[in-house]
C-alpha cells in the first residue's frame, strides 16, 4: 500500500471513530440539556409573571405565549420569548406582560453572549454597586402602549416609556429595546386576536 493510500485510511478511520464518539455523546447529554432548558424556562416564568399557580401554554402561529393563572383560574399574565440580534450575539429575552398586554411586568434574558464587561451589563452589571440589576428593572410596570425609547446622557423618563441605556453598551441596551419592542407590537395582535 502507498504512502498516500495509507494517509487516506487512518483519516478514514479517525473521522469515523470520532463521529461515532460524538453521536454517542449527543445522544447521552441531548436529554439531559432539553431537561435543564426547560427547567430555566420554567423558572423564568415563574419569575417574569410573580404569583402564578398554573401555568398554560398556547401556540399561536408559531409564537409561544406561557399564560399564568392564579389559583382561582384567573389570568394574571402572559409571557413570550423574545428574539433578535444584539451587538454580537443573538438575544432570547422572556417577556411578562399584564393580561392586556399593555405594561410590561418583569423581563429576563434567557442566552445572550453579548461583549463580556459591556454589553453583559443588559443581564447584570457587577460595576453598579447598589443594584446589579438595574437595567432590567427600568422594565417593571413599564406602559409598552407605545413604543419604549432608549435616552443615553438624561435621566429616564418611565412615564414617557424611557429606559436609560448602559454607558459603553447603547448598542446592546437599544437591541433589547428594538426586539422587546418588535416582539410586543407582534405578539399583542397575535395574542388579543385569539383570546378576546
Amino acid at each position: 500500500m502507498n504512502k498516500s493510500l495509507k494517509l487516506v485510511v487512518v483519516l478514514t478511520v479517525t473521522a469515523l471513530f470520532s463521529g461515532i464518539i460524538l453521536a454517542v455523546l449527543n445522544a447521552y447529554t441531548a436529554p439531559r440539556i432539553e431537561l435543564n432548558a426547560n427547567k430555566t424556562l420554567s423558572e423564568a416564568i415563574g419569575y417574569v409573571i410573580p404569583g402564578q399557580k398554573t401555568c398554560d401554554v398556547k401556540v399561536i402561529k408559531d409564537v409561544t405565549f406561557y399564560i399564568g393563572k392564579d389559583d382561582k383560574g384567573q389570568v394574571i399574565g402572559v409571557a413570550f420569548v423574545a428574539e433578535g440580534d444584539g451587538f454580537q450575539s443573538r438575544l432570547r429575552i422572556l417577556v411578562g406582560m399584564d393580561p392586556e398586554m399593555t405594561k410590561i411586568v418583569q423581563m429576563k434574558i434567557l442566552s445572550q453572549a453579548e461583549t463580556p464587561g459591556l454589553g453583559t451589563k443588559i443581564e447584570n452589571d457587577p460595576t453598579n454597586k447598589t443594584d446589579a440589576f438595574w437595567f432590567l428593572k427600568q422594565f417593571v410596570d413599564l406602559s409598552a402602549v407605545s413604543p419604549i425609547s432608549v435616552v443615553k446622557g438624561q435621566t429616564a423618563d418611565k412615564s414617557k416609556s424611557q429606559i436609560q441605556a448602559i454607558t459603553g453598551a447603547t448598542i446592546s441596551s437599544r437591541a433589547v429595546v428594538d426586539i422587546v419592542n418588535a416582539a410586543i407590537e407582534k405578539n399583542r395582535a397575535l395574542y388579543l386576536e385569539k383570546v378576546k
